[in-house]
């Protein structure tokens, strides 16, 4: 066996340390990250089942709003249950083939969103710019293409990324100071030349962010254009509603080891808990349709 591949295997799993220099906090953090957790998947699966029984949501702007809560449930659940269990569990080991898993699928889960956002500026730009055209421009035939294309695009980049990080010798270090196998933490036990590794991350990160900014960016323009230009108040009224739920969110998309671990943690439940929220308590077909579905679960209950 060549010295570099006995390298590669002599690594079977990693320990991740989470926020053990914390003990007395171990508890705390439990509880309050079930409680996010339960609250981003209650959010994110209401927002989905609203859509699919509410005919008036069966739109393409809400065709992709369901694949974001669908990608923000992904990307929760690739990062916290195993963050749980590693705050009350003394056996924080994952193993290598976990902790590659988890990384492919939560790079997968951001490149996707990533794109879902900027086709959802699109869409908004079709609405606003061109609201005759819009049933033919946003059929469903490109709407199922656009939302295939991210999952595929997302899913290139991340084996992408991933393979590099398994071309990586892994000689005997194997402690992670994370609570999950986030990129910089695998290259931080990592025993050989992370250059291409990071290249790779920093050519796929910068045209993804890139590409992703400046659709959104020019389809904003084009709307505030088209905006300016409407002579009543009602019309401007209506055009901006319905950007301002997507404008929110992107607001919200867009060192250290434990202001790292911090970002990280407020990136993997803030956004997730939030989109919910700005999404669908801003629309009123959404709260009409919520309202009915609690109303018929209690009347059946008191029957």
């Amino acid at each position: 066996m060549v010295p570099d591949e006995k390298n590669k295997s002599s690594v079977d799993k990693f320990i991740l340390l989470g926020f053990s220099e914390y003990p007395r906090l171990q508890m705390p953090l439990f509880l309050v990250f079930l409680v996010i957790y339960t609250v981003i998947l209650v959010g994110n699966v209401g927002i989905v089942v609203v859509i699919k029984m509410n005919p008036k949501l069966h739109t393409p702007m809400y065709f992709f709003l369901s694949h974001v809560s669908f990608l923000d449930i992904c990307y929760s659940t690739v990062f916290i249950p195993k963050l749980l269990e590693i705050l009350v569990m003394e056996d924080r080991t994952i193993s290598f083939t976990g902790c590659m898993l988890q990384f492919f699928l939560s790079c997968e889960s951001v490149i996707a969103e990533m794109l879902m956002l900027a086709v959802m500026a699109y869409d908004r730009f079709v609405a606003v710019c061109n609201p005759l055209l819009y049933t033919v421009a946003m059929s469903p035939k490109l709407c199922v293409l656009l939302v295939a294309g991210s999952y595929t695009w997302g899913g290139l980049c991340s084996l992408t990324l991933t393979c590099s990080l398994l071309e990586l010798s892994y000689c005997g270090h194997n402690i992670i100071d994370h609570f999950a196998c986030e990129f910089s933490a695998i290259l931080s036990v990592s025993c050989s030349d992370p250059y291409f590794s990071q290249m790779a991350c920093l050519v796929i990160s910068t045209f993804n962010e890139l590409c992703s900014l400046l659709i959104i960016l020019a389809s904003y323009v084009f709307i505030v254009v088209t905006i300016m230009k409407m002579p009543s108040t009602g019309g401007l009224r209506k055009a901006f509603s319905t950007c301002a739920s997507h404008l929110t969110a992107i607001t919200n998309s867009e060192s250290r080891k434990l202001l790292v671990k911090v970002a990280t943690v407020l990136f993997i439940v803030m956004i997730p808990m939030l989109n919910p929220l700005i999404y669908s308590l801003r629309n009123k077909d959404v709260k009409e349709t919520l309202r009915r579905l609690i109303n018929s679960k209690l009347h059946s209950h008191l029957i």
